[in-house]
């Protein structure tokens, strides 16, 4: 008994030396193999795991397992799965890794530009602005922000200058403002390539979520190929959370460093696709910038290709998303408030608008929307799409639980609104 105490105390200790070897600093180059019998009812009860990933080395080494310590040496299949993941091949699981922030850069960086706009005098050069933008279309199409390359006058956009495009890889071309839109700060500019360009993949701001790792890529300062990663702080930032009245926007909010430069320039995914278009910063803040959702992009650049312009409905009705902890409260101050568990409140309604003419009044509550349940503003707004002059039923619930259904026609938003 005594003699299998101390071959099994030999054991333990030689399995921790190979423990601490496998664990050490992954600059480190040598290897170790342990090799030991351990009689099977001493097995089953460890609870060790097949495999453990080492800090500093990628995939997954095989330190140790119950049933058979220690190997000469790795097995094939092992190998060539750290051999991959460490040469960007394929990967054994979907994992936050050393190259993940540089692989996404390296797909994304040769389809950012650089944006510089030439003011000009009466022929004199004043001034030069900069910004960034990204290829999405192999034929030159680059989506930006319209604050970089146009002034808007009105209802209309005027180019600030000469526009020069320049890639990551030096060519330069000159730009031409194909479509722009105010509210949204959204433009489009078109170069001529007699070679396809790079392009960059649309990817999809829903499915953002607070604490994902998202990457920032621009010109700020004109320093070309610049990169900067954070996380989403915030994925639907209102508008009148930053002090801007009368606009209905949303942002995602983040924490990557951007400067003046960076507008325009794409806001991507851990894999390389476009989740929206860089915006603003806030200068009294360090490590809060806002970015405008590709989906909300995507939607104006379909109406740029159908109309030329963005077409917004407005029917003159402040809407707020109500919520059990809302409802409970309207309960308490006004015990009329109608029993619902979900809708839009209306809590004002502008004199002379559609929605003023349709009938609504203050304190309705919006709970169907031209034949479909609805809970919050992105719904009615994505059902209304750029219906303007099309009739549209909406069912109301009024104190002491009246049903109201009104027909009210969307009229064209004033776009400098």
């Amino acid at each position: 008994m005594s003699y299998l105490l101390r071959r099994l105390r030999t054991v333990a200790v030689a399995a921790a030396a190979a423990s601490s070897l496998l664990c050490s600093n992954a600059e480190t180059d040598f290897r170790a193999s342990v090799k030991a019998r351990i009689p099977l009812p001493l097995q089953d009860p460890l609870p060790f795991p097949q495999y453990l990933a080492s800090p500093g080395v990628y995939g997954t080494l095989p330190l140790y397992s119950y049933r058979d310590i220690g190997s000469s040496s790795p097995s094939s299949d092992t190998t060539k799965d750290a051999s991959a993941a460490a040469h960007g091949g394929s990967k054994p699981c979907n994992c936050f890794e050393r190259n993940t922030i540089a692989d996404a850069a390296a797909k994304v960086g040769p389809a950012v530009v650089n944006i510089a706009v030439t003011h000009d005098y009466f022929g004199v050069t004043a001034a030069k602005s900069i910004g960034s933008g990204t290829i999405i279309d192999k034929d030159g199409t680059i989506l930006t922000c319209a604050h970089v390359v146009v002034n808007f006058q009105g209802t209309t956009s005027l180019s600030k200058g000469k526009i020069e495009v320049t890639l990551q890889d030096g060519r330069s071309f000159e730009g031409k403002v194909i479509n722009a839109d105010l509210h949204s700060d959204i433009a489009i500019v078109k170069i001529n390539s007699k070679t396809p360009l790079p392009e960059v993949k649309l990817g999809s701001s829903s499915r953002l979520r607070p604490g994902d790792w998202v990457i920032a890529l621009g010109c700020p300062l004109s320093l070309q190929n610049t990169v900067t990663a954070g996380i989403v702080s915030c994925v639907d930032r209102k508008s009148s959370d930053l002090g801007f009245a009368g606009m209905n926007r949303e942002y995602i909010q983040t924490d990557c460093a951007t400067n003046v430069g960076n507008s325009g320039g794409p806001l991507v995914n851990i894999d390389g696709e476009l989740v929206g278009v860089n915006h603003m910063k806030m200068m009294a803040a360090d490590g809060m910038s806002f970015s405008v959702p590709i989906d909300s992009v995507s939607k104006i650049i379909q109406q740029f290709k159908k109309r030329g312009r963005v077409i917004r409905p407005w029917l003159g009705l402040k809407m707020l998303d109500l919520n059990d902890n809302l409802i409970a409260e309207l309960k308490v101050r006004a015990p009329a408030f109608p029993d619902v568990d979900k809708g839009i409140l209306v809590p004002m309604v502008t004199p002379g608008s559609p929605g003023y003419r349709a009938g609504f009044r203050p304190g309705d509550v919006v709970i169907e929307f031209d034949g479909k349940p609805v809970q919050s503003m992105n719904e009615v707004i994505e059902i209304m799409e750029d219906r303007v002059g099309v009739p549209m039923k909406v069912v109301v619930k009024r104190e002491a639980n009246k049903l109201v259904t009104l027909t009210v026609i969307p009229e064209e938003s004033n776009p400098n609104i």
